[in-house]
């Protein structure tokens, strides 16, 4: 997911995004720690969409 992607939507939206990936996320941990993932890169990039969820609401907070 890209921020240009996310700055289009509503903070609404950016909230149930965020809550789903932390859901997925979780998820793909408790995966792999039971059996190795086919594609464990997916982690790393779970956790760097959180990240960018994250900044944006962020930002938006600090920009009102």
């Amino acid at each position: 997911m890209k921020m240009t992607e996310l700055k289009a939507l509503a903070d609404k939206d950016l909230r149930e995004k965020l809550e789903n990936a932390v859901e997925a996320y979780n998820q793909l941990k408790l995966n792999h720690s039971v059996s190795p993932l086919e594609n464990p890169s997916q982690i790393k990039i779970a956790r760097r969409d959180i990240a960018r969820l994250k900044t944006e609401l962020h930002q938006r907070e600090l920009n009102k």
